[in-house]
């Protein structure tokens, strides 16, 4: 169960990674629509980034039927449009009308938004189990076209009427369950916020942040934070109060904390915990994307994360208190910052600035505090005998292969330290982590894989391991399947 959940949090961020086009596209229609209202170049811009925020649903049934198939396979992709096809043609409110013989203006709410994004994860994963079971399938001669992949999206769309028959009569209690929860927290104003936050940070591990967030970011529950942030449409102050919290936290409030982790690191470790923290830093602030350097420090010092979790609480609170409102499409960086700026939903922004360097030392002074009190074992921090011995492999590595690339080289030490080619059984990523699925746990070897210098690893099961590489997992997940392929 946790590896399915694991491989759903992995696959969601393929539709995330779209939410970047989307910022560009209408954080520039934005700043030319400011300085000329009605400008067509200006609307036309806007409108194609709105286009994708307006089909979330449609994007995240492809993508994640894509990331849970087996082989990552177009035919998977194909199955997860016809599944959600299926269903919200089946339960529009026109076609529910028709079955229940009553007017649409009668049809209950629930089925006015049938086009959301829960529907097409549904659909997606519904499409990518039919794949995995029913795609090397071979039928009887005289169905033999049918086939294969060429039977899934026909399995699928069989699958997704049965499923929408059971939707009809569950989805309104379903829908009326996430708008009560969505409710509940939206009612709570500024403290409800806060608790998002803190809960956005702790699911984190486990991936599973990403379905709390659907919640409030997306057409869900019907608070859609995004998409009504960058479209204008909401309550001025109100709509994007989940989102404005963040940016205080990853501009300013984790780089600083990178800051104190690399001043309290012991002295022979400075120089590859500074390239490390840096990298990270840089990650967060510039980006948003802060796995990096969480991963650094969640599982050497998991209390040291309680407190980063408690600090975001904090953040979207007050943010949210004091309605000092910026918004982001794809994380809380300065690309998204920047965008948000002329937003029709912004409000004082400038001022989360000044929340984010208030944080900043917040953050460094107790970060820095808490790693002497406690003798935390953050990044540089480690026993010396690991240091030691950390350093020989990586001195023995380096003379072994000095004509490899330096992702060459991270990915041939990751792969030994996971057990090569007789312990490894899959290999996947994410945005910034390595998922791997192992034979034995116990033949990995964490510190060597440390050595190569990666924030962080993570075992989520008895045979789940997530190695945290940064931005450049993709590159150094890609060695890795050279070196099985040729092996």
């Amino acid at each position: 169960m946790m590896k399915y959940l694991q491989n759903l949090g992995r696959s969601l961020m393929l539709p995330v990674a779209v939410l970047p086009a989307a910022a560009v596209l209408v954080g520039i229609g934005n700043y030319i629509l400011v300085f000329a209202e009605g400008n067509i170049i200006g609307i036309f811009i806007k409108n194609g980034g709105l286009a994708i925020l307006d089909n979330l649903a449609i994007i995240f049934a492809v993508g994640v039927a894509i990331g849970m198939s087996k082989n990552k396979d177009g035919a998977a992709a194909l199955s997860g449009l016809v599944g959600y096809l299926v269903v919200t043609t089946l339960l529009s409110t026109e076609k529910v009308a028709s079955l229940q013989g009553i007017k649409e203006a009668s049809v209950n709410p629930a089925f006015e938004n049938i086009e959301n994004v829960f529907i097409g994860i549904l659909s997606a994963l519904i499409a990518a189990a039919m794949y995995n079971r029913f795609s090397d399938v071979r039928l009887p001669d005289a169905f033999a076209f049918f086939s294969g992949k060429r039977l899934v999206p026909i399995v699928t769309a069989a699958v997704m009427f049965v499923v929408s028959g059971i939707l009809f009569f569950v989805w309104p209690f379903v829908y009326d369950a996430l708008v009560s929860f969505g409710e509940v927290i939206s009612g709570l104003g500024a403290v409800g916020a806060g608790l998002y936050g803190f809960f956005n940070r702790l699911l984190i591990p486990t991936g599973l942040h990403h379905a709390l967030n659907s919640v409030f970011w997306f057409d869900v529950a019907g608070i859609n934070d995004i998409a009504n942030f960058w479209s204008g449409e909401g309550e001025k102050g109100i709509t994007g109060r989940y989102l404005a919290g963040f940016f205080p936290i990853m501009m300013f409030g984790l780089p600083a904390a990178a800051l104190a982790m690399y001043h309290t690191a012991k002295t022979k470790r400075k120089k590859q915990t500074a390239s490390l923290m840096l990298a990270a830093g840089f990650a967060a602030f510039f980006t948003g994307v802060t796995e990096p350097l969480e991963f650094s420090f969640m599982f050497l010092a998991p209390a040291l994360y309680v407190v980063h979790a408690i600090l975001t609480g904090l953040s979207l609170f007050i943010a949210a208190s004091f309605q000092w409102i910026a918004g982001f499409s794809f994380s809380a960086g300065l690309v998204d910052y920047t965008l948000s700026f002329v937003a029709p939903m912004a409000q004082q922004p400038y001022m989360l600035i000044v929340q984010g360097l208030v944080f900043a030392v917040i953050y460094y002074f107790l970060f820095r505090f808490l790693i002497v009190k406690f003798n935390l074992k953050t990044p540089g921090r480690e026993d010396d005998e690991d240091l030691e011995a950390n350093d020989a492999e990586d001195t023995s590595d380096e003379e072994s292969a000095p004509e490899k690339s330096e992702t060459s080289v991270m990915a041939e030490k990751i792969y030994e330290g996971l057990g090569g080619d007789e312990n490894v059984l899959t290999v996947d990523n994410c945005v910034s982590r390595l998922r791997l699925e192992v034979n034995d746990m116990d033949k990995v070897n964490q510190e060597k894989i440390k050595a190569t210098g990666v924030p962080g690893v993570n075992v989520v099961g008895k045979h789940n391991i997530q190695v945290v590489v940064g931005t450049q997992v993709q590159f150094v997940a890609d060695e890795i399947r050279k070196m099985r392929k040729e092996d």
